[in-house]
């Protein structure tokens, strides 16, 4: 090294290296258990559900800041929060109105829009495009058969079926041009389906030729996660791909059954839940690489004694966050959680 070259120097001692962090978010103010169903992308915002006092359940979201708030109902007593757009600022769910009945909902700057239904009396909003303007769930029509829809600039479309008469959407693209969900074919067998403009509803098959839902899809719409039934009649986590088909992406060791609830935005990662070896629910993560494990083994140092990772409901973009509920021995109860796969370095 030259005079004058720059050179950086550290105590032998001191090593840096990147910790991941788990945090517990609590409940509301008189809540009692939550959970987590969606996660802004940079991890910021985690929207879900409460139990308050009453055990009446209610939408939240939840900020880096430490804050979760309550978003209220469109009159009624209760609600529930499932997707959030890519920035935070947009939430969908479903809430009750004065009449009692659930109604989808678009909450965004502090206002909760009721985005009405296909002629029935009800609604539900699962999902959201990253940028808000796009709505996915189900609503009834006017003859009182729950439909698919996708919601944009006011309008809701109902997605049809299978040939059958109902149809569930859970899930949407970035850009909102892709819907997965699941609907009835001809024989009345709930079956995952992939939606697009062009072509409609395709049906994504099963591990059996039985049951299947689709929950989750990549931001392209290209691969799509769920659960379907297997040739013992068992939920398995699944990922489908346009070549490959649906693949089984099996249980943890020894245990018998799971469901795939999200994926990343390139489709190379699916979270959700599986069964151990005991027949307990455990929250999972699966890749290609490394297949399926249990985030409660990958992040033990992570949990209190007692502390368990119990289903993860989503995954951020980038796969860097995760969010679920599991239970929280510090407060015994269970709770919604925000898991930095990453952290920060120290």
């Amino acid at each position: 090294m030259g005079k004058g070259a720059a050179r950086w120097w550290h105590p032998p001692w001191l090593v840096w290296m990147v910790v991941a962090r788990l945090t517990w978010l609590g409940t509301l103010p008189d809540g009692g258990e939550s959970e987590a169903w969606g996660v802004s992308a940079d991890g910021s915002v985690v929207v879900g559900g409460d139990y308050n006092a009453p055990e009446q359940p209610r939408a939240f979201r939840w900020t880096a800041a430490g804050d979760m708030r309550d978003l209220g109902t469109l009159s009624g007593d209760s609600s529930w929060a499932y997707g959030v757009s890519a920035d935070g600022s947009v939430v969908v769910g479903w809430a009750v109105n004065a009449a009692g009945q659930r109604r989808a909902f678009r909450w965004t700057g502090g206002r909760m829009q009721d985005l009405r239904t296909l002629g029935g009396d009800e609604s539900v909003a699962y999902g959201v495009s990253a940028d808000g303007s796009v709505v996915v769930g189900w609503a009834y029509n006017s003859t009182g058969q729950r439909r698919a829809f996708r919601w944009t600039g006011g309008r809701m479309q109902d997605l049809r079926t299978l040939g059958g008469d109902e149809s569930v959407a859970y899930g949407v693209s970035a850009d909102g041009s892709v819907v997965v969900g699941s609907a009835r074919n001809t024989a009345g067998q709930w079956r995952a389906f992939r939606w697009m403009a062009v072509g409609g509803m395709q049906d994504l098959d099963t591990l059996d030729g039985s049951e299947s839902e689709a929950w989750g899809v990549s931001a392209d719409g290209s691969v799509v996660v769920g659960r379907a039934r297997n040739a013992a009649g068992k939920w398995r986590a699944f990922r489908w791909t346009e070549v490959g088909g649906m693949q089984d992406l099996g249980t943890l060791p020894g245990g018998c059954c799971s469901s795939a609830w999200g994926v990343s935005a390139d489709g190379s990662v699916v979270v959700g839940w599986a069964e151990n070896a005991e027949g307990y629910q455990r929250a999972f993560r699966w890749t290609a690489a490394g297949g399926m494990e249990d985030l409660n083994k990958t992040y033990a140092s992570l949990l209190t004694d007692g502390s368990v990772l119990v289903e993860a409901y989503a995954i951020s973009p980038d796969g860097r966050y995760i969010v679920g509920s599991g239970y929280n021995a510090a407060t015994e109860r269970f709770e919604a959680f925000l898991l930095d796969t990453q952290g920060t370095w120290r």
